[in-house]
């Protein structure tokens, strides 16, 4: 029957990538995207393959939408098993030039709407003495990235969020980790390409060691795994997946 897994940003890119690998493995899976209809349009054809899927539009740093969100995954599906809060934007602005709105907008996406997906989440995975966290970070948070100090620190903040509460739930039968993309060949990336935000993917490839990008499909990969029964002895890990890149 599998398991009951949420995972939020999930109407492109890693996130879809990330729901369509536990559904295919049977777990009972939520698509929650702030891009509602794209959602909805992935869990149709998902569901066209016999998966068990359900999307809904939320903004992760609504808390009341997040609830909202979880009490009907928990109607259709039962309670949550698996939370992959793979939501988040990116931003690009010179140190100088970032406006606290701009900043506070950034980390309330990335970081404060991961707390809400996970602090929503827990209670499920406490009672029934078993859950699988994987946040997805950045490897801009290990290496530091120019142009993108808003965004990376909001990273750094999703992966000492990670630790700290891999050690609390521990005893718990919780595992909670963290994967910090490296290139990942995602539309949000190819996005940034195009506004000049980003070198162009074939000069970064260059710069990887396997000499390319990653696909969301490898994350999701690894994101499974992470998910799965095998992976109960690793908690509190930052699981990179990029390619070799020094970081």
């Amino acid at each position: 029957m599998g398991r009951v897994a949420v995972v939020t940003g999930a109407a492109s890119g890693m996130g879809l990538a990330i729901g369509r690998y536990l559904a295919a493995r049977g777990d009972r899976v939520a698509l929650l995207d702030l891009q509602g209809d794209a959602a909805l349009r992935a869990a149709e054809g998902m569901r066209e393959n016999g998966a068990r899927v359900m999307a809904a539009r939320v903004d992760v740093t609504d808390r009341a939408a997040v609830d909202d969100a979880l009490s009907k995954v928990r109607a259709e599906f039962g309670p949550v098993e698996i939370m992959v809060t793979s939501a988040g934007l990116e931003a690009f602005d010179s140190f100088t030039d970032i406006t606290i709105e701009s900043w506070e907008h950034v980390l309330s996406v990335n970081l404060t709407g991961t707390f809400h997906c996970l602090q929503a989440a827990v209670p499920d995975m406490l009672a029934g003495r078993w859950g699988r966290i994987v946040t997805i970070s950045s490897a801009g948070a290990q290496s530091g990235a120019p142009r993108m100090a808003h965004y990376v620190s909001s990273k750094a903040g999703v992966i000492g969020l990670t630790k700290a509460l891999a050690l609390e739930l521990a005893p718990h039968g919780i595992t909670v980790n963290t994967i910090p993309p490296g290139v990942i060949d995602t539309p949000m990336a190819r996005r940034a390409e195009a506004a000049g935000d980003l070198p162009k993917f074939e000069r970064l490839a260059a710069r990887i060691p396997v000499q390319r990008a990653g696909t969301p499909d490898e994350v999701a990969a690894t994101c499974g795994f992470l998910c799965s029964d095998e992976a109960g002895f690793i908690t509190g890990q930052v699981v990179g997946v990029n390619g070799g890149m020094v970081l």
